[in-house]
């Protein structure tokens, strides 16, 4: 398989399509679950299947690897998926789908940065001039207004825990790649996700929120749109955006990570009746002209 021309590069854009249908599905058990349970009820999902995965693929959850492999897929894991996800939730209820995509942006010159510094690779010219576009884009939308009933002191903390999220998504990204070249991609992603979700318990266990997380666990209505959430944000995005960063470079699939911010306008219009502002669209064109720049020089 990884002799497919540009596989990397398509599977990167493959799980950047589906985690846009997956954020427009999120946003809506937003409404009922708080970030925290979400997180941990959608992890839940995606780790009973990705186990019954494993077992119809007969590879072993543990296998013979290192134990730095495991140490670091953990902390991968911890900081993209109990602390990354958590914040990107609480700001998906603030800011909206299609504000938290745009500020997603931030995740490619991240990445760009951080596999430069600590995995030496390459920085053109192009890398630097697209990272600068895609800020310029994530900077317009601090001007945006606010969404009804979030006022401006609101939509910033938004916008910032949003740039957290991505932040410590791209440091688990950065940790995990070196791992994620040698090893399977079904086992590398359920070991980093089942330590996201020792850092998930960890977290419930000391907050006020907990008889929240657990109650997801109950089955109830809001399962209809919050299994399918899971199944495609938690499983078959997390495994195509991990396939994607596997056989190409971590800053070049990150850059196509993010033309999930084109699919998610339109759908979170369409869906969620979220308004398509010039402004989001200027974003979005800088953005996509700092994709361009990094994936064409």
């Amino acid at each position: 398989m990884q002799n497919v021309p540009h596989l990397g590069e398509i599977l990167s854009v493959l799980a950047a399509l589906i985690w846009a249908f997956s954020v427009v599905l999120f946003r809506m058990s937003g409404r009922v679950y708080p970030p925290l349970a979400l997180n941990f009820f959608k992890n839940i999902v995606a780790m009973i299947l990705l186990v019954a995965t494993l077992a119809i693929l007969r590879q072993d959850f543990l296998r013979p690897a290192p134990v730095l492999d495991y140490a670091l897929l953990a902390l991968s894991g911890v900081l993209g998926i109990a602390l990354a996800d958590t914040l990107f939730f609480r700001s998906l209820n603030i800011v909206g789908a299609g504000l938290s995509q745009i500020v997603s942006l931030a995740y490619s010159p991240l990445i760009i940065l951080f596999t430069f510094a600590f995995l030496g690779e390459r920085l053109s010219v192009g890398d630097v001039a697209g990272a600068v576009l895609i800020l310029l884009g994530i900077l317009t939308t601090s001007g945006h207004e606010a969404p009804e009933g979030v006022s401006r002191s609101e939509l910033h903390r938004g916008i910032g825990l949003a740039t957290l999220s991505v932040a410590f998504m791209a440091a688990g990204v950065t940790v995990a790649k070196p791992v994620l070249d040698r090893s399977p991609v079904i086992w590398s992603t359920t070991v980093r996700l089942a330590a996201g979700i020792g850092g998930l318990v960890l977290i419930t266990i000391f907050s006020p929120k907990r008889r929240y997380v657990w109650a997801t666990l109950r089955p109830s209505s809001s399962w209809k749109i919050a299994i399918p959430a899971a199944v495609l944000g938690a499983y078959l995005a997390m495994i195509v955006w991990i396939a994607g960063m596997k056989y190409t470079q971590a800053s070049t699939a990150s850059i196509l990570n993010q033309t999930s911010a084109i699919f998610v306008l339109p759908l979170a219009a369409l869906l969620l009746k979220e308004a398509i502002t010039a402004k989001k669209l200027i974003a979005v064109g800088l953005a996509l002209a700092g994709v361009a720049l990094v994936t064409l020089t």
